[in-house]
């Protein structure tokens, strides 16, 4: 099962706020269950599994997409932390949520598979497609597909564009202008800490 279909604010309740995943804040401060409450010492394992968890929940990926993706990370040049999160980032769901163009990354997802969203001109249903600099994204020139779009971008998931895109709301074309950067990753993780707990098996 590659995606997770249970309750969001459960995970956001045991794991911190996930940008991605949801847009609405537990009411309770502390984790679910029955221990929840009961403050536990977590080994240096469980700290580096959350981290994990965080990134799996938030971009929406199964455990085996994850690992192939610090793969990919590990074989490129420069920091194998920055690098995971930069293709994480330049996921056509993910960049199509930074638009405000969906709500949430899986709101983002349903509309990519749904085919509402083209890339320079050709529809793509392809969540996890590979955004490059200067490419458009654009809405499908559909009346459903446009009025869709506009009844999300009422209501964004993230306040702030990031300075690697842009987007005009009127036309509805985005425009991808490079690589983002790391101060524009909304997720709060250590990046560190997801490659420590791949290392042995990446």
């Amino acid at each position: 099962m590659s995606r997770y279909r249970g309750p969001r604010l459960r995970v956001v309740r045991r794991l911190g706020d996930l940008p991605g995943l949801t847009r609405k804040s537990a009411r309770r401060a502390y984790p679910p269950g029955q221990h929840g409450q009961a403050r536990k010492k977590r080994s240096e394992y469980a700290v580096r599994l959350e981290e994990k968890q965080k990134l799996r929940f938030n971009y929406g990926l199964s455990e085996r997409q994850l690992l192939r993706y610090v793969r990919k990370a590990r074989r490129a040049a420069g920091s194998t932390g920055q690098v995971l999160l930069q293709l994480l980032e330049m996921r056509l769901d993910n960049t199509v949520f930074r638009m405000g163009m969906a709500p949430t990354i899986p709101a983002a997802r349903q509309l990519v598979n749904h085919g509402h969203v083209t890339v320079n001109g050709r529809v793509v249903d392809i969540p996890s497609y590979q955004c490059r600099a200067g490419e458009t994204i654009a809405v499908r020139d559909t009346e459903r597909s446009r009025k869709l779009v506009e009844t999300n971008l009422q209501y964004p998931g993230l306040a702030n564009l990031p300075s690697h895109l842009e987007f005009d709301k009127s036309k509805m074309v985005g425009k991808v202008n490079g690589v983002i950067d790391r101060e524009w990753v909304a997720l709060q993780i250590n990046e560190l800490l997801v490659v420590e707990y791949y290392s042995r098996q990446a």
